[in-house]
């Protein structure tokens, strides 16, 4: 699968609110930090997030991924929307970074983030977990219904989680994900072929 680069940049705005779709698209979050001996984990969490693109969860400071973040605090951080069909646009972000176990006002601070997003929290004890944060320095961009088909866009958080655009990366279907694509899609187009030559259709006329 050849893999053609846009020399086009994407303005801030563009990336920062498709970053905030995608990061709304799912409560849930997957995460991959290092063991101390160099082997991949992954984890899920139920997350939130603050306008930097700063990330937050709750975890037990004794579970491994929260002991693998402690002697290597870099972690990459997948989200996506877990109810999209294959062969239709797709979406989703990917984010690298470190993360770390907080304390005092910084806890603080996550604890509201979070309670923002899940009203239920506190209704449980859950005073044996702790609140930890991923701060990403690069993100990485899928949305296929915004950027068009096999378009990757990365760009680097800046201090105030400002994005700056860094590449545009765009895969190129083979023939035959692209004849499984419009198979896929073929009724819905036959649909909107149909009510747009309907002359009875809402709006024409």
């Amino acid at each position: 699968m050849p893999i053609e680069r846009a020399t086009r940049s994407m303005a801030a705005a563009r990336i920062a609110a498709a970053a905030r779709r995608l990061l709304d698209a799912s409560t849930l979050c997957a995460i991959a930090t290092v063991s101390p001996g160099g082997r991949a984990h992954v984890n899920t969490a139920y997350f939130a997030w603050s306008r930097d693109f700063d990330l937050v969860w709750l975890s037990e400071p004794h579970a491994a991924h929260s002991r693998n973040l402690r002697a290597h605090p870099t972690v990459a951080v997948a989200v996506y929307d877990s109810h999209q069909t294959w062969g239709k646009a797709d979406r989703g972000i990917q984010l690298f970074g470190s993360a770390r176990e907080l304390v005092d006002e910084a806890a603080a601070d996550a604890e509201r983030i979070y309670a923002k997003r899940f009203p239920n929290y506190g209704r449980e004890d859950l005073s044996a977990y702790r609140f930890y944060r991923f701060r990403p320095r690069r993100v990485k961009l899928f949305d296929e219904s915004a950027f068009g088909r096999g378009v990757f866009v990365t760009a680097r958080i800046a201090g105030g989680g400002k994005p700056t655009w860094e590449r545009t990366e765009i895969y190129q279907a083979s023939e035959r994900l692209t004849s499984a694509r419009r198979r896929a899609e073929g009724p819905r187009r036959r649909r909107s072929r149909r009510r747009r030559s309907d002359p009875r259709a809402p709006g024409r006329g």
